[in-house]
């Protein structure tokens, strides 16, 4: 999967129902999308987005190139964007505290390597297994003119995998016959949706992890996870 920005509940079902993860950073960058930004809670009504600003966020760039513009202002925008969960959100001081840590931690200003703390910082929180490898540290010769359903069973197949799991909003893409040729069953995930109490605001389905942790424990999201996902295998 490419590298999100403290993506959604689903994502991390995801990497709770895998025994190796790969950050898929070799392709071309697309701007305004999951990678740099996300929802939460607006504290009026709704929702907002809270946003990594890059340096050079364009289609010309590979994804693995993208920079943050500067880490230390982003941290102070994102603080500030959640401010507002503090007057209600039982779990306000634990999700702050970490998104401090995923900054401060952060050795350079990759978009890939802070999205991929954020995703470990996430998972220690939750105890969930996150072993993963980034794509473009694997030193792969890919084949000229992959299409965007030919990635995952050539990545497959180099790492020896038996099986491959993605979300079911990606069935148009793949062949399944193109994953049995090479003997790996293929897997897609569906999600429940988890709604949860966040008086004095209104439910906002698929906001990022961030807002599901703000509410609940993470005995409760774990729990969540567990129940949420449902792995159905391609035919």
């Amino acid at each position: 999967m490419q590298p999100y920005f403290f993506p959604f509940l689903g994502h991390f079902s995801l990497i709770a129902s895998v025994d190796k993860w790969i950050v898929f950073d070799v392709t071309q960058y697309s701007p305004k999308t999951w990678m740099n930004r996300n929802r939460i809670l607006h504290p009026m009504s709704g929702w907002q987005y809270v946003t990594v600003p890059l340096a050079n966020a364009s289609r010309s760039i590979k994804t693995s190139e993208a920079k943050v513009l500067d880490l230390a202002k982003t941290q102070l925008l994102i603080l500030g964007k959640l401010s507002h969960y503090k007057k209600a959100a039982p779990y306000y001081d634990e999700v702050t505290r970490m998104v401090r840590q995923v900054f401060t931690s952060s050795n350079d200003d990759s978009l890939v390597g802070l999205n991929v703390i954020a995703l470990k910082s996430v998972c220690e929180y939750l105890r969930i297994p996150f072993v993963y490898q980034i794509a473009s540290e694997l030193a792969f010769h890919y084949p000229p003119n992959l299409g965007a359903g030919d990635w995952a069973p050539y990545i497959c197949e180099m790492l020896g995998a038996s099986e491959y799991v993605n979300p079911a909003s990606g069935k148009v893409l793949f062949d399944s016959e193109d994953f049995h040729r090479r003997g790996i069953s293929l897997f897609f995930a569906e999600f429940k949706e988890f709604e949860y109490a966040t008086a004095p605001y209104i439910f906002e389905s698929h906001l990022s992890i961030l807002d599901v942790m703000m509410w609940n424990s993470p005995e409760d999201i774990v729990i969540a996870l567990e129940n949420g996902v449902k792995l159905v295998k391609a035919s």
